[in-house]
């Protein structure tokens, strides 16, 4: 069988994450994922695992429940007039499982393959960690998505299988052969699943009050109703009597799936996710990127610390404390001994203890396995690399995915440069800004919570924080610019990338003196985002590199930047932020408003925003006053409504909190979303050029910095409908910002130069 990490007693909250199947507009489209799950209040002894017979780790059943707060879920509704279009019931649950779906005939002999990898002494069982088993169906790639295989359960024993397997001769199995084993050895991802019901919902929770435009009160009421239908029990039938683990969510996602339930106010739920990553340090001594046995090498952004403050600040439930206090210890000790390095400044000649991601693994990922296989040995990347420089190639994507960043330029060998491809992956030797800040943040946190409790304690972890601040202002600071970069250890020097990753310090409370100094400073540290606001449709995107193909450049955007740039902002002193924004000179666009190199981009290098309709084929102006095409008085389109004697840091704010909003909103009604008396649906002529006639509307993953109502592209899998920190976000969002947000101005879809599915705006 497939074992999953973690949870003795649970239901929970379900999310799409990288569910890679045939999307429900919720994601609920049944296969079984390892991303943003979150796990619900515990009633009974409940499983979110695969069980089918099992090769891997064996552990004692327990009883205990994973709720342990005393923090009550919120019951009080808010006085409003908001109709309630808030579905409750339990939802139905549709299982569509992927067959084999060979691209060569049945009788096609096997593939040759190059030498196995090394076995990988992190990875449990022979099935599903790399070896023999793993390799040969990956090359027969009978799926479209190479995770699928590695989520789906044995219908046998693990020796079962394996003498199923050794039955074979590889140098003439055919690809039919591969199918009946699969088909006759294998189950159904996603079958341990069945709909469960949400109790303590409140279907108007108290923050939708802050939000005072109708279509986006109730577009947030929709948005906050989908924790109903997103929860899930384990279907006990498919659970083995001694087996009791559940399948947990991706790691750094759920920070921003937590912000939006404690705006829910379903403290309980909240509760239980961070008690599934207390068992998973309990059992493992960190947190797993997900709760797989394949992710057993790698963790994510340690952002543990930030939910249980966030929680206990919240709901003042300091009882759990007592178990989470000396796990976080364990989990910093584990980033501390496993990922920190000491790094000699260049420029002060200062040492400091930074950390970075690097993950110990010589091997394809299981759950990406072929595409690895391939960027390592298929001729049309190049020369087939040895098997050394492939076994440095796997631990360098392994680290990629780590990072939560999986892909993008920033971490290639020479970023910027041309597009040469993961290959040149060069992350283990990358200082990030992002991984530091938070753990920065997860210092000073720590020792907030231990308070007078353990003033040692508390002073040590202070301490620590200080020497990762004092070496992110050293390494990556870079005061001419007025922007952080990525200090690369080859060239002992800080990048020259921009990226989304700049605004981390800043989030987490390390403001430089120089931005400190002017008004003027400060602006300029974000007049990449007052560009984008004025330049594109969209949102913020992670990079401004186009030219990759990967999911984290542009033109993507992601819900958590759009959050941490909000809070960025938010950040500055009040005597920062008075000033209106600025406006470019005479035959100026807002790019010169951008410090001299900051993006390390010419303004005719930037992504080109394309004109729309008829002209969809082509991009507006690249530079000048007439590339602002978003450009209205006072604000930008669909930012908001200006007002008198504004800041330019509100504004910035209420422009990119409304451009967040919208962007979730028309995508979801482009894909079908409508609202009664608010939000008519579009005609299914217009739906088909979406291919949502029979949708309800998607709550994508990512979007696009060129469009308000389509999804991001790119990356190792199909994008994704229904994503939880999307969802946490937009709540969040609508709690803080809700006075300030005005409906939309949705484009109209009408046929681009594109594929039959893209969209232009008329």
């Amino acid at each position: 069988m497939l074992l999953v990490l973690g949870i003795k007693s649970m239901n929970c909250l379900y999310d799409s994450g990288e569910s890679r199947g045939s999307p429900h507009p919720l994601g609920l489209d049944g296969y079984q994922v390892d991303m943003a799950r979150i796990y619900a209040s515990a009633k009974v002894d409940l499983v979110g695992g695969n069980f089918g017979a099992v090769d891997e780790i064996k552990e004692t059943p327990s009883s205990r429940s994973l709720v342990t707060a005393t923090a009550d879920d919120g019951d009080t509704q808010a006085p409003t007039t908001t109709t309630n279009f808030v579905e409750t019931s339990v939802p139905t649950l549709t299982i569509s499982t992927s067959v084999p779906s060979p691209t060569v005939p049945l009788t096609a002999i096997l593939l040759s393959q190059v030498p196995l990898p090394p076995v990988q002494s992190w990875c449990i069982g022979q099935i599903f960690c790399s070896g023999a088993v793993l390799q040969t169906i990956n090359i027969t790639q009978l799926y479209s998505d190479p995770k699928t295989f590695v989520d789906k359960p044995t219908s046998k024993s693990a020796q079962r299988v394996l003498a199923d397997f050794a039955t074979f001769n590889l140098t003439t199995v055919t690809e039919g052969d591969l199918v009946n084993f699969v088909d006759n050895d294998f189950l159904g991802e996603g079958l341990e699943l069945e709909a469960a019901v949400s109790t303590k919902f409140n279907t108007i929770p108290p923050f939708l009050s802050n939000v005072t435009d109708p279509l986006f009160n109730t577009f947030a009421q929709i948005v906050d109703g989908y924790w109903t239908q997103l929860a899930r029990n384990t279907n006990q039938s498919t659970v083995c009597d001694d087996y009791t683990n559940g399948e947990c969510e991706d790691y750094w996602d759920s920070y921003w799936i937590i912000q939006g339930l404690l705006k829910s106010e379903l403290y309980s739920i909240v509760n239980a996710p961070l008690q599934n990553f207390m068992d998973e340090i309990d059992d493992f001594g960190f947190i797993p990127n997900g709760g797989r046995t394949y992710y057993l090498d790698r963790s994510q952004s340690p952002l543990f610390v930030n939910m249980v403050y966030d929680y206990v600040v919240v709901t003042n439930d300091t009882s759990i404390l007592q178990r989470a206090l000396p796990l976080a210890e364990i989990e910093l000790a584990w980033w501390a001994s496993e990922r920190t390095i000491e790094v000699t400044s260049p420029y002060t000649n200062w040492p400091y203890m930074l950390a970075r991601y690097s993950v110990n693994n010589t091997a394809p990922r299981p759950e990406s396995y072929i595409t690895d296989y391939l960027i390592a040995n298929d001729p049309a990347n190049g020369t087939p690399l040895t098997q050394q420089e492939a076994e440095a190639l796997y631990g360098e994507l392994a680290s990629g995915a780590e990072s939560g960043w999986d892909f993008t330029a920033r971490f290639e060998m020479f970023p910027q440069f041309g597009d040469p491809g993961p290959r040149t992956y060069n992350i283990q030797n990358t200082i990030p800004i992002c991984l530091n800040s938070i753990l920065y943040k997860a210092h000073t946190l720590l020792a907030d919570l231990y308070g007078d409790s353990n003033s040692t304690a508390s002073a040590a972890h202070l301490q620590t924080a200080a020497n990762i601040r004092a070496g992110i202002l050293d390494l990556m600071w870079d005061a001419s610019k007025l922007a952080f970069y990525d200090f690369n250890l080859t060239s002992n020097a800080r990048n020259s990338f921009f990226s989304a990753a700049t605004y981390y310090p800043v989030w987490v409370g390390i403001i430089p003196d120089e931005v400190l100094s002017s008004q003027s400073n400060a602006f300029g540290y974000f007049a990449a985002v007052n560009l984008v606001m004025n330049k594109y449709n969209g949102t913020v995107p992670t990079t401004f590199v186009d030219w990759t193909g990967q999911q984290w450049d542009a033109p993507n955007t992601w819900a958590p930047h759009q959050y941490i740039i909000l809070e960025a902002l938010n950040a500055l002193p009040p005597n920062l932020t008075t000033n209106a924004l600025p406006t470019p000179g005479f035959g100026q666009s807002t790019y010169a408003l951008v410090p001299s190199g900051q993006l390390n981009l010419t303004e005719s290098q930037l992504p080109g925003q394309p004109l729309r309709g008829a002209h969809a084929s082509q991009n507006v102006t690249a530079t000048g006053p007439g590339s602002d095409i978003n450009a209205l008085n006072g604000t930008v389109v669909n930012g908001g409504n200006s007002s008198l004697g504004e800041g330019w840091a509100t504004t910035l704010g209420r422009e990119v909190a409304n451009r967040y909003f919208t962007s979730a909103l028309c995508s979801w009604h482009a894909t079908g979303g409508s609202i009664p008396g608010l939000l008519p649906r579009l005609s299914n002529s217009e739906l088909n050029l979406t291919d949502s006639v029979n949708n309800t509307g998607n709550m994508y993953e990512k979007f696009s910095m060129l469009n308000v109502d389509s999804s991001g592209s790119g990356g190792e899998y199909t994008v994704q409908a229904g994503f939880g920190w999307t969802n946490g976000v937009l709540l969040w969002v609508a709690a803080n910002y809700g006075q300030l947000l005005v409906a939309p101005v949705c484009p109209a879809l009408v046929p681009s130069a594109g594929s039959a599915s893209s969209r232009a705006a008329a």
